[in-house]
């Protein structure tokens, strides 16, 4: 028998699969929720799992806080209150910061070209990082140009192994220096707006404008840097071992570049 049942009918107790019917997701989905933590577990008579109103309203929420592009991390916070009036915008505007077609591991193989087992293994190096949705790795079409990229290095001759060296030295520099950017961003524009005088809404409109901001400039700033710091070093390079053709050959790219990027 079920529990006993709530006088208002919406509240009767259901099984699984009616609460999947009614929520419009899969049963493994509902399992997979209560494994994450963002479903409550089922009342339980005997062997039989019971779930409710307040289960089946959950994961209507959860559908969509999904729609808004959260992640299930991100979800589970704003539905326990760990995140509040001024934060959820934030995590709003990171969410849709990436808002390209989603790509599965094949569709992306197919698209650049390239076997499915070279990219699970620069994926396990750091080359390519997928987008987690909804507890699922997705790649973007601009996971294509990187892949393109990678496929024109190793045709060009240079051995998997080093550019996956490479790749795992560039993530771990670049993860140190992500993190220092998010934590200047955290010091010195959120931190002070939560403590202005502001309501919740001035507040989150200024850090989701702010956020907006700095983060394509923040990515201008390091990828302009990145570029001129290598081309100057790899003219160094020339300049030290190359020969008289591949030193003019560099200096008139360099110059040519420079001449270019004036207005």
């Amino acid at each position: 028998m079920p529990p006993t049942a709530d006088p208002n009918p919406a509240a009767e107790p259901f099984r699984v699969q009616e609460l999947s019917d009614r929520a419009g997701v899969s049963v493994d989905t509902i399992r997979f929720y209560q494994k994450r933590q963002l479903l409550a577990p089922p009342t339980r008579a005997g062997r039989v799992a019971w779930y409710g109103a307040a289960h089946l309203e959950r994961l209507h929420q959860i559908k969509e806080l999904q729609a808004e592009g959260f992640t299930l991390t991100i979800i589970r916070r704003v539905l326990d209150g760990e995140l509040g009036a001024v934060d959820r915008p934030l995590a709003a505007a990171v969410a849709e910061s990436d808002t390209e077609e989603f790509l599965t591991v094949d569709e992306l193989a197919t698209r650049a070209g390239i076997p499915v087992a070279v990219i699970e293994a620069v994926v396990a190096e750091g080359l390519l990082l997928p987008r987690v949705h909804d507890g699922t790795a997705h790649f973007t079409t601009a996971d294509v140009e990187v892949a393109t990229a990678g496929l024109e290095l190793l045709e060009a001759g240079v051995p998997l192994e080093a550019l996956l060296e490479l790749a795992r030295r560039h993530h771990t520099a670049t993860i140190e220096i992500a993190a220092a950017a998010v934590e200047m961003f955290d010091e010195h524009v959120r931190r002070p707006l939560l403590d202005a005088d502001l309501d919740d809404d001035e507040r989150a409109a200024r850090l989701v404008g702010a956020f907006r901001t700095l983060l394509p400039a923040t990515g201008t700033l390091v990828a302009q840097h990145f570029r001129r710091v290598l081309l100057r070093v790899a003219q160094e390079h020339l300049e030290a071992v190359g020969g008289d053709d591949e030193r003019a050959a560099a200096e008139a790219a360099g110059t040519r570049r420079i001449e270019e990027a004036r207005p």
